[in-house]
């Protein structure tokens, strides 16, 4: 159980059944009031956030969640597929809205599964993955009047903003959290 001033950002705690990822939280005291914890909370299931005050006599239980590498198949209409890291006969399908930077997962590459009660409610991808350009306009000599970025279409399907230098074939770096290039590999 957690103290209502042990509730803080990063932590996992359970509410009415649902996990919830604390991603705010600030301990205020209110003139002659008893101390409170404005948080805010993301639901890891629909990924709702919601604001949530907690008073000083108040515990939450901590939500036990996993951790779990698994492999990225392919998807299909919307149906992304997984199978276990060490056993590829072990498949199973997640929706969409589990996953956060759907678009910039490569085939047979792997990613962090977030358990809860044996049951996959997640997908977190590494801060920065690296990703081939397949498609990219050709650079416009004197074209850089306008800050010098074009659009180019990596493999994994993503649109990413990148300088005009970048060509076809290259290999670079993205933040899997903005959405927007950090490099060149």
């Amino acid at each position: 159980m957690l103290a209502y001033n042990e509730i803080k950002i990063r932590k996992y705690i359970i509410l009415e059944g649902v996990p919830y990822e604390v991603v705010a939280s600030q301990v205020s005291r209110k003139q002659a009031n008893k101390p409170t914890n404005q948080t805010k909370l993301k639901s890891l299931i629909d990924g709702r956030v919601i604001q949530k005050n907690f008073h000083s006599s108040e515990k939450v239980k901590e939500a036990e969640i996993e951790k779990k590498k698994i492999k990225y198949l392919y998807n299909n209409k919307g149906e992304f597929w997984f199978c276990e890291e060490n056993n590829p006969v072990n498949r199973f399908e997640l929706s969409e809205d589990v996953i956060e930077g759907a678009k910039f997962m490569k085939e047979n590459s792997l990613v962090d599964a977030k358990l809860f009660e044996d049951e996959v409610i997640g997908i977190s991808l590494p801060i920065k993955v690296q990703l081939m350009v397949k498609e990219a306009p050709p650079a416009v000599k004197g074209n850089t009047a306008t800050g010098a970025n074009k659009q180019v279409i990596l493999e994994s399907g993503a649109v990413v903003n990148v300088p005009i230098f970048v060509k076809e074939g290259d290999i670079i770096e993205v933040n899997t959290e903005s959405g927007e290039y950090t490099g060149r590999v």
